[in-house]
């Protein structure tokens, strides 16, 4: 990944200075002919769940705003294209979008692992790049002033109020051992060490730990390790579909740790119950940025606008499509709040204050990451119910996983 991501880089320096797109006017101006915003998505492939997702936030947004008049009054049409969940295909599809369809505006993919070449493609032609799915160390590490996640904080700091929550309880009532199996993801497998690391400090042994590689489907013999390890706590690096095979290799060996935290897969309300069984989820510990019942501003109207576009319950939302709405409005609160829309305009604006959004008030630094932090929710009663910390807590967490099926 890190040897794709360099080249991509690579072969984008050497074509030269870049011309062509819209990068510092976009379009015709307020209240002037339609506003094009380009996005490529995994509609098929690995991540075409969450990708789909990803398209229903960015859908209902530009629905929205648009029966709102639209941005500086000129309607919002999305250009969406399928990357199949490939980072050759994205880096092709944000270079048409920019140079051939000429799109003002681009919003970005799912997963670190496509972020990081569009937003090189995106850099490259001096478009902003919002992006509400690629917030591993590696998206940051390329120091890209136009790049912001739109997350509470990095994705590598998404377990850090889990551990935080361990460390509140006495000393007695905390896990002694810990183990520890994760995708090699630019994504999972930093998150995992960085939990480790933490626990390791904190004096909690670690009995296990293994890297997958990400072609592995069947993790029954990667769980069957971890279970002979006995640990008090097992952590899972995941994204979804890894994270729906470690839990069905659980049940299939009957190992049941008295603490599960599964940092991806597991923080989808739709398809972690369909694939694992909802009555396989009780105790399950993750992390969200948003979920139901949320009274973080914004948040209850995406909630009333999403069931009435798409039906359902709010149980049943995902918080991608949360984080893609979030993108939007961001897009939408620069222009009301500057008099005008470009990609200049986006990157200085968004470089300078808080902004309020569904998923939190959000700041970054200079390379796009955000500088706030993640709530912890667990299974609780077939949903996920925000646990730790107490400010937003909506119950307890319980402090032993009741066995699978119960």
């Amino acid at each position: 990944m890190a040897a794709l991501a360099a080249a991509t880089a690579a072969a984008l320096a050497a074509c030269g200075p870049a011309t062509g797109g819209p990068a510092q006017g976009a379009g015709d101006g307020p209240g002037k002919g339609t506003l094009t915003i380009g996005v490529s998505l995994s509609l098929t492939g690995d991540f075409a769940d969450p990708g789909k997702a990803a398209k229903r936030g960015y859908d209902l947004w530009a629905s929205d705003v648009n029966a709102r008049g639209g941005v500086l009054g000129r309607k919002v049409s999305l250009k969406v294209v399928d990357d199949t969940s490939n980072p050759n295909q994205v880096t092709t599809n944000y270079t048409n979008l920019i140079t051939k369809d000429k799109v003002d505006l681009v919003i970005g993919p799912y997963s670190s692992l496509l972020t990081i070449p569009a937003s090189q493609v995106a850099k490259r032609y001096g478009y902003a790049f919002l992006e509400p799915a690629g917030g591993g160390p590696k998206v940051f590490a390329q120091h890209l002033d136009n790049l912001f996640f739109v997350q509470p904080a990095a994705i590598v700091k998404q377990g850090d109020i889990f551990v935080d929550y361990l460390l509140s309880l006495p000393p007695a009532k905390r896990p002694k051992t810990a183990a520890f199996a994760s995708l090699d993801d630019p994504f999972a497998a930093p998150l995992a060490d960085n939990v480790r690391k933490r626990l390791e400090a904190a004096g909690i042994k670690t009995v296990y730990a293994q890297t997958y590689p990400d072609n592995l489907t069947d993790l029954t013999p990667v769980i069957a390790k971890v279970a002979a390890a006995k640990p008090d706590l097992l952590v899972s690096g995941t994204q979804s579909e890894d994270a729906y095979a470690q839990v069905k290799a659980m049940i299939q060996l009957g190992f049941n740790p008295r603490w599960l935290f599964v940092s991806n897969g597991a923080n989808n309300p739709v398809e972690f119950p369909d694939k694992v069984g909802e009555d396989n989820t009780e105790g399950i510990f993750t992390t969200g940025d948003w979920f139901a019942g949320s009274q973080q501003p914004g948040a209850p109207g995406f909630v009333k606008a999403y069931l009435a576009k798409y039906g359902g319950q709010e149980n049943d939302i995902d918080t991608t499509s949360a984080e893609a709405y979030s993108v939007g409005t961001l897009i939408e609160q620069v222009a009301k709040k500057t008099g005008k829309l470009d990609n200049e305009t986006l990157i200085s604006a968004l470089h300078s204050g808080t902004w309020r959004t569904p998923v939190g008030d959000l700041s970054w630094d200079a390379n796009g990451e955000p500088k706030g932090h993640y709530t912890l929710v667990q299974w609780q009663k077939h949903r996920l119910t925000p646990v730790y910390p107490a400010g937003t807590a909506a119950a307890g967490p319980l402090t032993a996983k009741p066995a699978w099926g119960e």
